[in-house]
């Protein structure tokens, strides 16, 4: 599509890093309404949003470059911090943030559960963004197919195959978190506990990452029993963890 949206001189906006930035200001948008909702301090849940970026980045950047190493990186060891051009690897980032996360609420001695449950319908609407970003990359490209909605990439500098009609699998998982979203926002009215919209949220992606997957035709990295992409293993874990946390959350409130 348009890797490239801005250049001029030695000054270049990418496509893929001008979504992820738009992505992380909604973040801090909706999480601040939604702590104001909540009764808390929209201040505190700035600051802790910050950190759950910085962490997120870092972490999808880190789980990206293991899974493409081979492909990619031998002998191109500056590429590795090319954040902007594409490469990011959700659950990795999930995984990273919600590690920070833990570490943060714990110093500032936040409650944990109620606040992750703020920040929840912000993280569905950033990878919205974030995933319209990949489209004009190109990265995280689906495999060929003749369908009417098929896309083609033609760009020189996209990540995706060059001339071939592909699905759209970038706008699949757009589409997909933004119906999380809008899910989410009406789901947490009816909230019982702290806990359960954050993992309500982490089963149906979960869900429909695992769906997603198999329309993928990017290098997925080794798969596990020769079966499930890393993603899929990864979605999977995350699935059983999410029914195990609202069964002991739901338990521990009665």
């Amino acid at each position: 599509m348009h890797p490239v949206l801005f250049e001029f001189k030695h000054l270049v906006i990418h496509t893929y890093g001008f979504f992820i930035a738009l992505g992380f200001l909604a973040a801090i948008i909706i999480s601040k309404r939604e702590a104001r909702l909540a009764g808390e301090d929209p201040e505190k849940i700035t600051d802790f949003i910050f950190w759950i970026l910085v962490s997120g980045i870092v972490g999808a950047r880190v789980f990206y470059v293991i899974v493409y190493w081979d492909q990619y990186y031998p002998g191109r060891l500056t590429d590795v911090i090319k954040v902007w051009e594409g490469g990011l690897v959700f659950y990795g980032g999930f995984i990273g943030a919600l590690i920070v996360s833990l570490v943060y609420i714990r110093v500032t001695k936040l409650n944990y559960w109620k606040t992750i449950d703020i920040i929840t319908p912000a993280i569905p609407f950033g990878h919205f963004l974030g995933r319209l970003g990949c489209f004009s990359a190109g990265c995280c490209h689906g495999r060929s197919c003749d369908l009417p909605w098929s896309v083609t990439f033609s760009h020189p500098e996209s990540l995706a195959p060059l001339h071939v009609p592909l699905h759209p699998t970038q706008l699949y998982s757009s589409f997909s978190n933004l119906l999380i979203f809008l899910f989410i926002l009406n789901y947490k009215r009816f909230k019982r506990f702290d806990g359960q919209v954050f993992w309500t949220y982490v089963i149906i992606y979960a869900l429909a990452r695992s769906i997603l997957e198999t329309f993928r035709g990017d290098f997925r990295g080794a798969e596990i029993f020769g079966v499930l992409s890393v993603s899929q293993g990864v979605a999977l874990v995350m699935g059983i963890a999410a029914l195990v946390m609202l069964t002991y959350l739901y338990r521990r409130r009665t």
